[in-house]
């Protein structure tokens, strides 16, 4: 329930101060209002926090609309966050795709899902009986399941009091989340060790295409039309249907002709692939390529981001440690709305 000013007023950088502060009153009294949010965020969740809850109208609006006639005292003169170079990162697949996202969750959530359809059925002679054929209903379920990512902050980064420090925080904590869903749901490990969704690649029944022994695993044009067909085949071709694949057969792609000597390329002009969208995206391992309707691809939150600061481990230097925890879990309406292509070994 925060407005937009409460939303601006927000700062991460306040909160870690705290945290990473216990015993100075000045630090805690500054970051009043953020732990007022946690606590709110937490009863709206029903759960604690292990530090602090960011709500979720927070994590809606990470970029924060500032500027130097309202927030003067927040700007410095002497530090160039604006020219820190970041890592390379590899782009959203599923997210990019148009995976669903289901937010504020606060238990396993199950999903009434009609598996068969009740069929008609002629009658052979007048007065006799119609044919009995019934539906079939399950479930698609979802249960947390948490990850977190970590970031080293330097004691100059937090006495800098910057919106370039406070967006560097917060980028870098949300980018490295979003990224780790986004894994998980295009091919993360159903086994029970592993703590991850199950994700695209591993779902029990999708649709599969071998590209066989084809050269550097790029596959033909033929190939990539055959995994939409399978969709067509499973009724399953409608909604947000796009490619999924890494940039090198993506690449190698752009030079492949769809029939000998036609000057036509697979990729087409406008970086469409057989007439659907296509997302490059490095979450792809090498020699896959995805196709499907995203839509029936569910990205469930639990809860909000749970910030937990350390400033023990490397105490000696002033640094603390930033750790993100997120519960979220991922599932697939129908498996047959996706097709995986790719050597038929990996």
């Amino acid at each position: 329930g925060m407005t937009k000013q409460e939303v601006k007023r927000f700062s991460i950088i306040r909160a870690i101060h705290a945290l990473a502060n216990p015993t100075d009153r000045r630090a805690q009294e500054a970051a009043a209002f953020e732990f007022e949010c946690s606590r709110a965020a937490s009863d709206q969740y029903g759960r604690a926090a292990q530090g602090i809850l960011l709500p979720a109208e927070v994590l809606r609006n990470w970029k924060r609309d500032l500027n130097s006639a309202d927030e003067a005292a927040l700007f410095t003169d002497d530090f160039r966050g604006g020219d820190f170079i970041d890592v390379l990162r590899n782009s959203s697949s599923v997210m990019q795709a148009g995976a669903r996202m289901l937010n504020g969750l606060s238990g396993d959530v199950k999903i009434p899902k009609k598996r068969t359809a009740a069929a008609a059925g002629w009658i052979a002679t007048e007065g006799g009986p119609s044919a009995e054929s019934e539906m079939t209903v399950g479930s698609v379920s979802m249960t947390p399941k948490t990850l977190g990512a970590h970031t080293d902050v330097t004691r100059q980064l937090l006495i800098q009091s910057s919106l370039d420090v406070e967006a560097l925080i917060r980028d870098d904590l949300a980018t490295s989340i979003a990224l780790a869903i986004d894994l998980g749901a295009l091919s993360g490990n159903p086994a029970s060790s592993s703590g991850q969704p199950t994700g695209i690649k591993l779902t029990n029944g999708i649709n599969t295409v071998d590209f066989g022994t084809a050269p550097d695993l790029v596959p033909t044009f033929a190939q990539i039309v055959e995994m939409e067909t399978r969709l067509g085949e499973d009724n399953a071709l409608m909604g947000n249907l796009a490619y999924i694949m890494g940039a090198a057969m993506y690449g190698a792609l752009k030079t492949t002709e769809k029939a000998t000597n036609t000057a036509q390329f697979v990729v087409e002009p406008g970086g469409t692939i057989n007439g659907y969208r296509a997302v490059v995206s490095n979450q792809a391992a090498a020699g896959d390529a995805y196709f499907g309707n995203f839509s029936d691809l569910l990205v469930g939150m639990f809860g909000g981001l749970d910030i937990v600061v350390d400033p023990y481990t490397a105490s000696t230097s002033g640094t603390v440690r930033v750790v993100a925890l997120q519960s979220c879990d991922v599932a697939v309406r129908h498996a047959v709305s996706f097709c995986l292509g790719n050597d038929g070994g990996s």
